[in-house]
């Protein structure tokens, strides 16, 4: 009755509540700056291979496998509209990435990327996980429009669940961007406004997912295949690399294969 009711309520609707719940998650990451003086290093790394590991298993089991069961069904070459929409979704993120100046989160400000132009470092960093939240709210967006127009090989639960991995791994997200703005000399109370507001995008971009697959009714797979092109693109890019970056890459891997592990889990088990 429950499913019912919830399956009764617009996929719009239903991906606008999950990008702000994702959103508030990240919030609840960077509000860990307001109680939190210093920031262990390892424990920083192995946030970022949690989330690393997350993004990985849910563009497999949330997105790839519902778009190759679908493509069977459609009596075309299985693998052929998900690696289409996979390489497209890299592509897409690779133009953002060259276009929007941004710096990763443990790099000096000269290796900063994107257009070249004059902006703090503070800024820079937190126009990288805006960058980094874009794939995840498509995601999301994507997942609940299949749904409603495939219920049959994307169930409702796998889109929540899909919404619930993001937003767990959205709180290292938060968390590893708030810190070093307090470390740039930003009060905590300014650390955490300007931690939490990068994830804003995943409530515009999880509606932007909707309308797409509302759009692209009969390329479904492909669109399943771009979110996850997005954002394994993101993760490789961004993700696993800073996470390996100051030596602890024996807990970072840690924290891949149990954020990986994790979101497989929940997948598999609620699918």
């Amino acid at each position: 009755m429950f499913e019912q009711k919830i399956q009764a309520i617009s996929p719009v609707i239903l991906a606008l509540t999950a990008g702000i719940f994702t959103w508030f998650m990240t919030a609840l990451g960077a509000s860990m700056v307001l109680m939190i003086k210093r920031v262990n290093q390892k424990i920083f790394d192995l946030a970022l291979g949690f989330a690393a590991g997350v993004m990985i298993a849910a563009s497999f089991w949330s997105l790839l496998q519902p778009a190759i069961e679908m493509s069977e069904k459609l009596n075309i070459v299985s693998w052929l509209p998900p690696a289409v929409g996979f390489i497209l979704g890299a592509i897409f993120l690779r133009l953002f990435d060259m276009i929007i100046p941004h710096l990763h989160l443990q790099s000096p400000i000269h290796e900063a990327e994107g257009l070249k132009v004059s902006l703090r470092r503070s800024t820079l960093l937190v126009l990288a996980v805006t960058l980094h939240n874009i794939p995840e709210g498509l995601a999301i967006g994507v997942s609940f429009g299949a749904h409603a127009l495939k219920p049959e090989d994307v169930s409702l639960i796998s889109s929540i669940v899909l919404s619930f991995g993001i937003g767990i791994q959205n709180i290292p997200e938060g968390f590893a961007i708030s810190m070093p703005l307090r470390a740039e000399g930003f009060s905590r109370l300014k650390s955490f406004s300007v931690g939490q507001i990068s994830g804003i995008v995943e409530p515009i971009f999880a509606v932007v997912g909707v309308l797409m697959v509302e759009i692209m009714q009969n390329l479904l797979p492909y669109a399943l295949g771009f979110a996850a092109g997005a954002m394994i693109f993101i993760t490789v890019e961004e993700l696993i690399p800073e996470s390996q970056k100051k030596g602890n890459s024996d807990i970072a891997t840690a924290g891949l294969i149990i954020g990986f592990t994790l979101m497989m889990i929940l997948d598999v088990a609620f699918k």
